[in-house]
């Protein structure tokens, strides 16, 4: 780890103008820790927008490109010769997140991406890749501070019980599925080492897949899709005699900029991949 400098640290949104990269943009704006320097947006109609009047925020000189690389290129040139390295925060879409990501890292930019969908090999990638570039980057399946604490809450409870189940709910324009929050959970749970959910007795499905996705641990994962939902988990632990259940619900995307902001100002102290927010927080 590094000391970072205390400038204001120059952010990239990529994916400035959907639902997530809109409140990423608001927020960095409204932080004196933070300049906005680049918004990064697939929409060819808003190429050349100036972005404070497409999304009516905080007034700035910044105009949306969707030239991804060409803009990393500029702004690390821009910075080239700083102590302190511009960071990108990703929420764009699964199938073109690691490669944004690897080029980020190539020019030096630091990625934090909210972007869910990376596989584990294509993160132990990013991982190396991030490693001898010297480049931190934080790879965030939820920033979320109360998500944060029901993943650890599980992990604990896990040593206590041996059947588990997880239900994840989202909004009908998620496009992976089990989501990556969900995944990171199931992963911290599993660091308590045994098999969970014994069958008793042989189960037969009438139905493919309804009992979830199944997990080398035993553990199954259930994906619900649906118009009204913005991001909700459940965590299902049972035993003989009692269930325990813990909960988290989002109802607005706004719970995610604590998380977001800490990720931006702590990866700079970085030289290597950090994967989940507990890692920058705690």
């Amino acid at each position: 780890m590094i000391e970072n400098s205390k400038k204001a640290i120059p952010v990239l949104v990529s994916g400035a103008l959907g639902k997530m990269g809109s409140e990423v943009v608001n927020t960095v704006l409204n932080s004196p820790d933070c300049e906005l320097v680049a918004a990064i947006d697939i929409n060819e109609k808003n190429n050349g927008s100036n972005i404070s009047e497409l999304l009516k925020v905080k007034n700035c000189e910044v105009f949306v490109s969707n030239d991804f690389e060409g803009t990393l290129c500029s702004v690390s040139q821009n910075y080239r010769n700083d102590n302190i390295k511009p960071v990108l925060v990703d929420f764009t879409h699964p199938d073109s997140v690691y490669e944004n990501t690897r080029s980020a890292i190539a020019y030096g930019v630091s990625p934090v991406i909210g972007t869910t969908g990376l596989s584990p090999s294509q993160i132990q990638d990013l991982s190396v890749f991030a490693q001898k570039a010297s480049v931190g980057c934080a790879i965030i399946p939820n920033f979320s501070v109360g998500m944060v604490l029901l993943q650890q809450a599980a992990s604990v409870a896990a040593r206590f019980y041996d059947n588990i189940e997880l239900i994840e709910m989202h909004h009908n324009q998620k496009a992976d599925s089990p989501s990556g929050t969900c995944i990171k959970t199931a992963e911290m749970i599993e660091e308590y080492p045994k098999k969970f959910n014994q069958n008793l007795v042989k189960e037969t499905d009438s139905l493919k897949g309804v009992r979830g996705g199944l997990r080398d641990s035993g553990i199954n994962i259930h994906s619900v899709r649906l118009p009204g939902l913005l991001a909700h988990q459940l965590v299902l632990m049972g035993s003989p005699g009692e269930t325990y259940t813990i909960k988290h619900d989002t109802i607005d995307r706004k719970a995610y900029m604590p998380g977001v902001l800490q990720a931006i100002k702590k990866i700079g102290n970085y030289e290597t991949l950090v994967y989940g927010l507990e890692k920058l927080i705690f």
